[in-house]
């Protein structure tokens, strides 16, 4: 090495690697064992945003969000010991949901290392089962080399990758020439070949069908013009998993809704008597412990990952294959079938439902319920908006009434289902998506773990509408205890006015109470939004949503006075069970039932 060799801050080349990676904001607390990551983020201030968080959990989840929304990694970061196992939580939904996040955790110096010094301890055990990617850093030369790796896994593998650097190698300077980013070579595989034998195989199957149903996931992104093409040429009902919501119309007249329990009703009433299923691009969680499948007797399946093939049931048919390009292969070789009785009773009882969910949002009179909340928030919604949701019956609301598009975004937790995301993920969204509108919808009780940072979204100036459902309960959790428990135990609690905790940190707050109010606030919270973020506390009722997993409405199977009282509870007077459709266009009944499963 000569004398005059240019030289860099180790931790100054690691924050060009997350540059080349088109990172340009990351979240995080400072502290002192991850400070020389914070003087190589100051140095950087003008190519890489720092957004501080007020709880490393609200930056590992923003973290995730980002990931869900762009397809880009999001990277978060903690200090040793406490800043670091609070990540824990955002980094875990990121692996449930198969999404590349990348964590970097601050390590006490190598002086220091291994000597039970202050904050120090072995962190890499802590992160080996969340991530793909889990190392410490021994040396700083190599410190942008591993944060490059640890990108490149994470992409690979569609998960975490963890790096625990100890805080004395950032500042060491190591030569300018001795490292790079391999971002410029990265690449998706491309995935266009579509096996014509086998979507010939597909088609013929669905073709004799005589209860045939389209059950489609995420991995449907993009592809809701073929789907709906089919459906329509073949008349075969959809219906899809929950986070696959808004890849049609909520509307639309041929789907379904999801099913189980965050679901809607004609879901739940086809699934068990489908003969014959295309489950495409998508992951059931509840497949088996539901027995959702146990009456169908071909199954078809699509995906674009092998490791999911066969997994939920046995595949008669299994393509690996592009859902989209799949879904135009199967459009191409389908006979256009007439209508059939199955379809006419689908149809029919999805108008009912929607009859059903329409009386409730537009009543007017009564206490203020949900229902007429997601009426108003609707009204002031556009075609791009983007919904951050929190968990809990806020994404059992949101799924029957929250009226989406498919160029409208929404996201949650959706398999590790940590409660506390609604407003880290609307942090994230407004970040990569300044000019579009954005909403997180929280429930009382998981805004009240993350209001702290309510803060953020002023501190940025991030022109976010945050909507609240107060009802002083975890009514999700309430509503199981009623039908598993002897009684209720823990899930009441005090209430908090969220429009004084609005006001609090610099927000404008408003507290709504009754249905006349509803409109008013809403447009005024529409206008705030265009320059800050605003924060509706709507105070609703905490009666249960109807359970579309376990209706009393058929007389075949209920007396009159169970009916009677079920309807008089969820307001559904001309709700009509699905015997009664499938009466009417004359499809024999085989009185099987969806199970629930789960907990």
């Amino acid at each position: 090495m000569t004398n005059n060799q240019e030289m860099i801050k180790a931790g100054n080349a690691m924050v060009k690697v997350l540059e080349a990676w088109g990172v340009d904001h990351l979240y995080g607390i400072p502290g002192g064992s991850i400070n020389s990551t914070m003087d190589a983020l100051l140095e950087e201030k003008d190519r890489i945003k720092y957004i501080q968080v007020r709880h490393e959990e609200v930056g590992a989840m923003a973290a995730a969000a980002d990931a869900k929304l762009t397809g880009k990694i999001g990277v978060a970061f903690g200090s040793a010991g406490p800043g670091g196992t609070h990540l824990l939580n955002g980094l875990y939904d990121a692996r449930e949901d198969h999404v590349p996040v990348l964590a970097l955790v601050g390590q006490f110096g190598t002086g220091g290392m291994n000597m039970d010094t202050f904050q120090e301890m072995n962190e890499n055990p802590i992160y080996a089962d969340v991530s793909v990617y889990n190392v410490t850093v021994m040396t700083a030369a190599s410190l942008p080399h591993i944060i490059d790796e640890a990108i490149r896994r994470a992409y690979a593998q569609n998960g975490v990758a963890v790096v625990q650097i100890p805080v004395d190698l950032p500042w060491q300077e190591i030569p300018a020439e001795s490292w790079y980013a391999s971002a410029n070579s990265f690449q998706k595989p491309v995935y266009e070949h579509v096996d014509a034998a086998d979507a010939q195989k597909m088609i013929d199957i669905l073709a004799e069908a005589e209860r045939p149903l389209i059950y489609y996931g995420i991995g449907t992104r993009g592809a809701g013009t073929e789907l709906a093409s089919l459906a329509e040429k073949m008349k075969i009902p959809m219906l899809s998993t929950y986070p696959a919501k808004g890849i049609l119309p909520d509307r639309h007249p041929h789907y379904l809704g999801s099913a189980n329990r965050v679901a809607h009703k004609p879901a739940n009433d086809a699934l068990p008597q489908a003969d014959v299923i295309l489950f495409i691009g998508s992951n059931y969680p509840f497949a088996e412990v539901s027995k959702a499948f146990k009456n169908v007797k071909k199954f078809l399946q699509i995906d674009i990952n092998p490791a999911m093939l066969g997994k939920r049931h046995h595949a008669d048919v299994a393509l690996l294959a592009d859902a989209k390009q799949a879904l135009m292969k199967l459009v191409e070789l389908a006979p256009t079938k007439e209508v059939s009785p199955w379809w006419q009773a689908n149809l029919a009882n999805i108008q009912n439902w929607h009859a059903y969910l329409d009386k409730l949002e537009h009543q007017t009179s009564g206490d203020l319920q949900a229902y007429q909340v997601y009426n108003a928030l609707n009204a002031i919604t556009n075609d791009e908006s983007i919904f951050s949701l929190d968990v809990g019956d806020v994404n059992m609301l949101a799924n029957r009434h929250l009226l989406l598009k498919p160029t409208n975004r929404h996201f949650t937790s959706n398999l590790f289902a940590t409660m506390g995301v609604g407003i880290p993920g609307a942090i994230a969204a407004k970040l990569n998506y300044p000019d579009k509108q954005v909403f997180s919808l929280s429930g009382d009780g998981g805004a009240a773990m993350v209001m702290q940072d309510l803060v953020t979204q002023v501190q940025y100036g991030l022109p976010i509408i945050n909507v609240v459902f107060s009802n002083q309960q975890f009514g999700f959790i309430k509503d199981e205890q009623e039908d598993t428990n002897a009684g209720y135990i823990g899930v009441e609690f005090n209430d908090i006015n969220f429009a004084k905790v609005a006001d609090a940190v610099g927000m404008q707050g408003f507290r709504v109470q009754k249905i006349s109010e509803l409109a008013d606030v809403f447009a005024k919270a529409k206008e705030i939004a265009k320059t800050q973020p605003v924060l509706i506390d709507a105070r609703i009722s905490n009666e249960r949503p109807i359970p579309v997993e376990a209706m009393e409405l058929d007389s075949a199977r209920f007396d009159a006075k169970t009916i009677a009282d079920f309807k008089q509870r969820y307001a559904a007077d001309d709700l009509q069970p699905f015997a009664h459709y499938l009466d009417q266009f004359g499809v024999e009944n085989s009185q099987a039932e969806a199970q629930q499963g789960g907990f």
